[in-house]
């Protein structure tokens, strides 16, 4: 979460404009106060009032422009930034910056703040190989400048090559990083599973789920961002591993996760099971594969351990439980039912069949609900930011005691 925090957004012209669009969207979304300033060119692509909407904030083009209901100048706004993005900064804003020109309001801000700025370069790929862009780039490193490297592909005009504006994801996570400095979990140790499991029933075949390992993976890298010691155990997923990890186990069966839970436990300050395990595995584990006939195929299965039940029973004094409902049916009743018999502190509530709330996107739409009865609603939104609020959650847990 960025609540209380100050954004200024420097939007220059080039085709990747209509990014930092998410960027503000997802900015407002962590509770900050995000502005915008925009080179003209960069109206060219992206009308003011579209950020101006979405940034619930005056933007600023003209440095000439009469200001009636808005006091908030360039040296001001450059005062009051936390954080200072240039997103997407193109050759010529990186020149600019580079020997000093503030010719319009974006330079010239810039130029006046002392907030730590963070640039995203976006540009044709031989125009960011070009010397004297390189030259530019080590300069501003050198005076402390942060970039938010481009990223590898097919350009809007059609080349190959290094170039595009790094991912919504990268920038969103490069502003935490220099934002959260205060680091609330610093010290914590948290324990998150993710994924599905795999219980295999010949040498071809298993029984698993829809899971994607996503929201995991994400209050991992939140948790990361924030401070905290992080033991990652994930199923089968096709994502990257967070960076920052204390430690990162991949499993494939629940009897596996289990081991794993079980061996970390008791040095664990929070323990978030977000995975989704499968309650039942084959009775039997078949050498060969199974062979197709005309014949229909009966399966017999075992309950497998119930890994959230066992570590509610288990938990000690200091130590808080999360747990994840995906219901389908009697959403709320069922949540708050797993939230009594796991014994957990809060549990994470959604209904799997809601557009954009299910396995597998990148967005949801919970309710969390404390063992006090407690309850709050999110709407939709990207798991990447679902994260930080349900950590938000537990650092407050923690603070009631």
């Amino acid at each position: 979460m960025l609540k209380g925090k100050t954004i200024v957004i420097g939007v220059s012209g080039g085709i990747a404009v209509y990014k930092v669009c998410d960027v503000v969207s997802r900015l407002k979304k962590l509770n900050a106060t995000v502005h915008v300033i925009m080179t003209e060119a960069a109206t060219e692509f992206v009308a003011p009032l579209t950020f101006q909407s979405l940034s619930q904030q005056p933007v600023v083009v003209d440095m000439f422009e009469k200001v009636e209901k808005w006091d908030i100048e360039h040296i001001a706004l450059a005062k009051a930034a936390d954080i200072f993005l240039v997103a997407p900064a193109t050759a010529n804003i990186i020149g600019k910056m580079a020997n000093g020109i503030a010719d319009d309001m974006l330079s010239t801000t810039v130029m006046a703040t002392k907030a730590p700025v963070l640039v995203a370069p976006a540009m044709n790929t031989n125009m960011y190989d070009n010397p004297i862009v390189q030259k530019n780039i080590k300069s501003l490193k050198e005076f402390g400048y942060q970039f938010i490297e481009p990223e590898s592909g097919r350009l809007a005009c059609g080349d190959m090559g290094k170039g595009k504006l790094a991912d919504v994801d990268t920038i969103i996570q490069a502003i935490n990083r220099e934002l959260i400095k205060d680091q609330p979990m610093k010290g914590l140790k948290v324990l998150i599973t993710a994924g599905p499991t795999r219980e295999p029933l010949d040498p071809v075949r298993y029984l698993t789920n829809h899971s994607s390992g996503k929201m995991g993976y994400a209050i991992a890298e939140a948790a990361v961002l924030k401070g905290a010691e992080v033991t990652l155990i994930s199923g089968p997923v096709t994502l990257r591993e967070p960076t920052g990890l204390k430690d990162f186990v991949q499993i494939q069966t629940a009897e596996e996760m289990f081991s794993i839970v079980k061996e970390n436990l008791s040095e664990q300050d929070i323990i978030i099971k977000s995975a989704a395990v499968a309650d039942y595995r084959p009775r039997y584990y078949r050498d060969n594969k199974i062979k197709k006939s005309d014949e229909d195929l009966e399966l017999q299965l075992n309950r497998n351990p119930d890994i959230l039940k066992w570590i509610g029973m288990h938990k000690e004094d200091h130590q808080i439980i999360v747990g994840f409902a995906a219901e389908t049916n009697d959403v709320m009743e069922n949540g708050i039912k797993k939230l009594k018999a796991k014994q957990t502190d809060l549990i994470v509530i959604n209904d799997i069949t809601k557009a954009g709330a299910g396995f597998k996107s990148d967005t949801n739409k919970v309710t969390l609900v404390h063992k006090d009865g407690n309850e709050k609603s999110y709407p939709l939104m990207p798991k990447k930011d679902l994260a930080h609020i349900i950590l938000e959650n537990i650092i407050d847990i923690r603070k009631d005691g």
